[in-house]
């Protein structure tokens, strides 16, 4: 089963500021909208089923964003994301937009989920058979905090285009 997962889109017109970039508040929508389409294509989870059929889904708890190079109108990005920590009811997940060549680092944000139950409108525990598929695609990364990690990303982009 694939642990990291990749998405291309492109970046459209009406996403864009009058400098041509991806508004920053769109960024947020493209990730998002990236992660659905990939969990319910690699692990057979669609969100919307999963609520209708357990009255369970994620809602986002905390997003960090690190805006590195803009995205600009109609070009084609690849989007990637990663499960990178995961408790009894959260997830942390890991994403990065790169140029479709994946040679230029535009964002990188870290999100993070709590499994939430519509009836009791409280935090609910993951089932077994998700703690399962965490388990099986999880990814943790040594970089605690947002901030390092971000910078860390960043350093190893430098080293491996100046080699």
């Amino acid at each position: 089963m694939e642990k990291v997962l990749k998405s291309k889109r492109k970046i459209r017109f009406q996403d864009c500021d009058p400098f041509n970039h991806l508004n920053n508040s769109k960024y947020l929508e493209y990730f998002i909208n990236v992660r659905e389409d990939q969990i319910a294509e690699h692990y057979d989870l669609d969100v919307f089923k999963y609520l209708k059929t357990t009255g369970l889904s994620w809602v986002v708890a905390s997003n960090q964003i690190s805006y590195v190079k803009p995205a600009f109108t109609m070009e084609t990005v690849l989007i990637e994301s990663q499960l990178i920590q995961y408790t009894n009811n959260l997830l942390l997940v890991e994403m990065k937009m790169w140029n479709e060549e994946e040679t230029e680092l535009k964002a990188i944000l870290w999100i993070k989920f709590i499994q939430y139950n519509i009836q009791t409108k409280k935090a609910a525990n993951h089932s077994d058979e998700l703690m399962q598929l965490f388990q099986s695609v999880v990814v943790p990364v040594d970089q605690p905090v947002f901030e390092n990690r971000v910078l860390e990303i960043i350093q190893k982009l430098k080293t491996t285009t100046t080699a």
